[in-house]
């Protein structure tokens, strides 16, 4: 599996682009935030979709687009296109604030989901979300705002609920008082 390339844009192709590597184009479906990085060398995240009928590449700039990507996938009805779709609509952080907040209608916005499956989505991926949230607090990576909160006995869905309208770019410290203060 291809899990990240790195060469120079060759070329783009409608929303995709090809990454020449050594002298072998890959085609690659790609979020916005890939094309931002410009058209000398880049570095992406890739995630390879094997199909009897197709090999399909789809790049992202971060490891965490790619992560909420490869979540997606895992929702029922929910395919690689749609995935793309919706990573390629927002930042990971607004997403994760649109699934705490029970958005149905952001990821209903997106051509190709429906009232049912936006319901879908949003209700796994707060499953997922907490999930993955949980072992990264326990693995000991940095301290966010919402690990503060779970540590002091929040739950993560009203973690994530306290946070939606705190400004992200504040001290963690920050974030949590303006959280605590909402709630008293």
């Amino acid at each position: 599996m291809i899990a990240r390339l790195r060469g120079r844009v060759a070329g783009r192709a409608g929303a995709g682009l090809v990454v020449d590597v050594n002298g072998v184009g890959y085609l690659v479906n790609a979020t916005p935030s890939v094309h931002r990085l410009g058209t000398g060398e880049i570095t992406i995240e890739i995630h390879t979709v094997v199909r009897e009928d197709a090999l399909q590449l789809f790049g992202f700039a971060t490891a965490e687009e790619r992560e909420l990507f490869e979540l997606l996938l895992g929702v029922s009805g929910v395919g690689p296109k749609v995935s793309l779709a919706i990573v390629s609509g927002s930042t990971p952080a607004e997403l994760r604030r649109a699934i705490a907040r029970d958005d149905v209608k952001r990821f209903q916005a997106i051509p190709g989901i429906g009232l049912k499956t936006a319901q879908r989505v949003v209700l796994e991926l707060k499953e997922k979300l907490a999930a993955v949230e949980i072992g990264a607090v326990d693995a000991g990576g940095d301290l966010t705002a919402r690990d503060a909160l779970v540590e002091l006995g929040w739950s993560l869905v009203d973690a994530e609920r306290a946070l939606a309208d705190v400004d992200s770019e504040l001290p963690v410290e920050e974030q949590v008082r303006y959280a605590l203060r909402q709630a008293a």
